[in-house]
């Protein structure tokens, strides 16, 4: 199996409780210490297999192997990832089904991290995120006064949309917002906004 370590846990000594995001579940897995261990992090791939213990109703991470990104050397890279990816874990720590969405959302967003501002590949993603729970807010109605917004555009945490004066928030530029609402594409706004987006992105998916 494939997966994304989306939260680690220690426990006794030095062993761990793993969560890893796979394609169309969540795994809560157990580590065992051992000096012949690879180190494994929040944001690694890892190809692992799944062993069912008799004595606890976690089952053991065994047989971990890391699948590096070509960027996995970039610190600054990895931080940013690992500060995306960790989001997920309380977003999906509940959840019951997930499908292959999310997992596909990280294989598509780790291919992209380096080609681009990574900043601009996680808010693009989220917002495709927010599309597919059915919680992005085309219809710019303000969050907090409910008239509608006519210029640019406050956003709040899961970016719920108001006026700049309800909010007193950086405003974003609306065509841009538009744009990426429509087309997935953060082409048109600026890196003041991007680190906005990110800053609210960070509050929480």
């Amino acid at each position: 199996m494939q997966g994304y370590i989306i939260n680690i846990n220690k426990v006794k000594e030095e062993d761990l409780i793993v969560t890893i995001l796979s394609d169309g579940s969540l795994e809560t897995l157990y580590r065992f210490y051992g000096a012949r261990h690879g180190t494994i992090n929040i944001g690694f791939k890892i190809d692992y297999e799944i062993e069912p213990s008799a004595k606890s109703s976690i089952s053991r991470l065994k047989d971990v192997v890391h699948i590096g990104y070509p960027w996995i050397n970039d610190y600054s890279l990895l931080r940013l990832w690992q500060d995306f990816t960790k989001l997920f874990f309380k977003h999906l720590k509940d959840a019951e089904e997930l499908g292959s969405f999310y997992f596909e959302l990280l294989e598509n967003a780790s291919k992209q991290w380096y080609k681009q501002n990574p900043k601009r590949v996680a808010v693009e993603s989220y917002v495709k995120l927010l599309e597919h729970e059915g919680r992005l807010h085309k219809e710019l109605y303000c969050f907090l006064c409910s008239k509608e917004i006519h210029g640019d555009i406050s956003l709040l945490r899961a970016y719920l949309p108001t006026h700049f004066n309800c909010s007193h928030t950086m405003s974003i530029n609306a065509l841009a917002l538009k744009e990426l609402y429509k087309n997935k594409s953060s082409l048109f706004l600026n890196d003041k906004e991007i680190d906005r987006l990110w800053s609210v992105l960070l509050e929480g998916l």
